[in-house]
């Protein structure tokens, strides 16, 4: 037996109320290197990731396109190493990781800021899903309720996720089979029937290298800087015997396909089209029936694995851990909740500029807590952690820290005067901010324990 699992099977739990058993370091692991590369192959597959390509035209040209997404999933694959590291090494999620950074009470804030942007991606992303397939049932049946469909089709993904990972890991093995596939199909589809328009459009741009290249990089890594926080969620069901140079490998390999793909059909359907919507381009652009079904069925399900994957899991262990319901009534909160974000709002095509502004605008305060998370376990912790402190509610950890939340604070304010590059932006005062007040502020006292600052 590992030390690490010593420490686990040694935790102290008899005295600490209201521990859910879904928020314990995990025993036992059950995904090897292909089952999480398939989890992310398809939890990548984001109708976002369409729109944030639609949000290029007129900034950047086809090759600076390609490359701020390359940057995007490389910066993407390293930040999720790093968040990570902690849920991989010792089986803790995210917000168990982070009562070190926040405090038991302290871990809402940061919870809510990744929480909220999640619940709004499920609630859009089903909303996308639910019109493919009210369009394929209209086609075969005459069947024709959107509304309807959206409900039933929120349902079904909470349903799904009620299972957790192991019902995450067969339905993104599934998925991972034909994603890959039909991406290139939608590609080529989109560019044979709009190859002309698309020429047109794209090829005039002369596009820039500045900062708008580099807030192009900020849209893509923003769709993610949710999942990135959450690296603990997912690596703790990864086997330990993956290092940081595979697990990083494996991020980066699945995540990169399939946005350059998706980013590239959202960039020519609205040059072509004007419009933003692939479910509508897709179900007039395509002249074999049977294909346009199918395409659109691949739409549907793709929002499926994505939403189980990244906006449904994290932000129900959240609500699990700050109002202590359990996991299956939690899982239907989140459902509810996305129903009352409006989605429907969001689709038009007006929204796509607001959509973009919307990711840049959250990744804001999503990369300070992030350059928290990370400062604490790599340069404080020195990546050894005291479990016990982690699940006593009256110990070290009680309460606040005030040390994370004025850091996050001051990282937030600072990238919003750059907002087209608030994620990068954030990180370096953050980071600093949070390693002084942790060395220097009374407040933060207990917190040291277990840090370089240890008394």
């Amino acid at each position: 037996m590992t030390t690490i699992e010593h420490d686990i099977n040694e935790l102290d739990l008899e005295h600490m109320e209201d521990v859910k058993e879904e928020l314990l370091p995990t025993k036992k692991r059950i995904m090897g290197n292909l089952s999480y590369f398939a989890a992310f192959l398809g939890g990548c597959v984001s109708i976002g990731t369409f729109s944030m390509g639609a949000s290029l035209i007129g900034v950047l040209n086809l090759t600076q396109a390609i490359v701020a997404m390359a940057i995007g999933c490389t910066v993407i694959g390293i930040a999720l190493v790093l968040s990570g590291a902690a849920g991989h090494k010792y089986g803790i999620p995210f917000t168990v990781q982070a009562r070190s950074s926040f405090g038991f009470a302290g871990v809402k804030i940061p919870g809510f800021l990744r929480g909220i942007p999640a619940i709004v991606w499920f609630g859009f992303q089903s909303w996308i899903g639910a019109g493919a397939l009210n369009i394929t049932l209209k086609t075969l049946t005459g069947f024709d309720n959107l509304p309807v469909m959206f409900v039933l089709f929120t349902a079904l993904q909470v349903i799904l996720a009620i299972n957790g990972f192991h019902g995450i890991k067969w339905l993104e093995n599934i998925a991972a089979v034909f994603i890959l596939a039909t991406l290139a199909y939608m590609f080529y589809t989109v560019y044979t029937k709009y190859g002309v328009e698309v020429a047109a459009t794209i090829t005039s741009i002369e596009g820039t290298w500045g900062l708008p290249f580099w807030g192009g990089t900020t849209a893509f890594l923003g769709i993610y800087a949710t999942m990135i926080l959450n690296g603990s969620d997912y690596s703790r069901e990864l086997r330990r015997e993956t290092g940081p140079v595979t697990t990083g490998s494996i991020y980066v390999l699945s995540i990169l396909p399939a946005t350059i793909f998706m980013g590239l059909i959202g960039l020519m359907v609205s040059g072509a089209t004007g419009n933003n919507d692939p479910v509508v381009v897709f179900s007039t652009a395509i002249d074999n029936q049977f294909l346009t079904i199918m395409t659109l069925v691949f739409v549907a399900f793709a929002q499926v694995t994505t939403n189980v994957l990244n906006n449904i899991v994290p932000p129900v262990y959240v609500l699990m851990n700050t109002f202590k319901i359990s996991y299956k009534k939690s899982t239907i909160l989140v459902g509810i909740l996305s129903i009352l974000s409006f989605p429907w709002l969001l689709v038009r095509e007006e929204s796509a500029a607001g959509l973009s502004l919307f990711v840049q605008t959250y990744s804001a305060f999503l990369g300070p807590i992030f350059a928290v998370l990370v400062v604490d376990y790599f340069f404080l912790r020195k990546k050894n952690l005291k479990l016990n402190d982690y699940y006593d509610s009256e110990g070290a950890f009680k309460g606040i820290n005030w040390a994370g939340v004025v850091a996050i604070g001051i990282g937030s304010v600072i990238s919003l005067f750059f907002v087209t590059i608030s994620w990068y932006v954030s990180l370096v005062p953050t980071g600093l901010a949070y390693y002084f007040l942790m060395k220097n502020w009374k407040k933060a006292a207990s917190f040291r324990k277990g840090t370089i600052f240890e008394a």
